[in-house]
């Protein structure tokens, strides 16, 4: 018994194309890598600069904090100012009193890929003992 194989009209058997077959195909890996490879670039840097505002608002929190317990021991206000231009030379700050706790407030601006603006604002309290 002998069993045949079709060959479905092409040549070479069993179906298996080869490069020079491709024809239309040819470059199209390149042509996906220039798509793709400015949208990877443009989503990293992203990433980096967000992070860069994320650390940004953490030393500001983190300056506000040390500017509320400073009024809160009843020190002067230059030296609040102080520690919240030490985290950012560019920030303002808005110091609110109220029953027993001192609240500062700092707000500035960071930069992604220096055309997108973010806002960054922190808010810190402290007991108001110092009055």
């Amino acid at each position: 018994m002998t069993i045949r194989r079709a060959s479905g009209g092409r040549s070479g058997g069993g179906g298996a194309t080869t490069g020079g077959d491709r024809g239309g195909e040819r470059g199209s890996a390149t042509a996906e890598l220039a798509v793709a490879l400015p949208v990877v670039v443009l989503t990293l840097l992203l990433g980096v600069g967000a992070l860069g505002a994320g650390m940004r608002l953490v030393a500001l929190q983190d300056a506000v904090a040390d500017a509320a317990r400073i009024l809160g021991r009843g020190d002067d206000a230059g030296g609040a100012g102080a520690a919240v231009a030490r985290a950012d030379p560019a920030a303002g700050f808005a110091v609110r009193r109220s029953a027993d706790l001192v609240c500062v407030t700092a707000s500035t601006e960071a930069r992604v890929l220096g055309a997108i603006a973010v806002p960054l604002q922190a808010t810190g309290c402290a007991l108001d003992g110092g009055r």
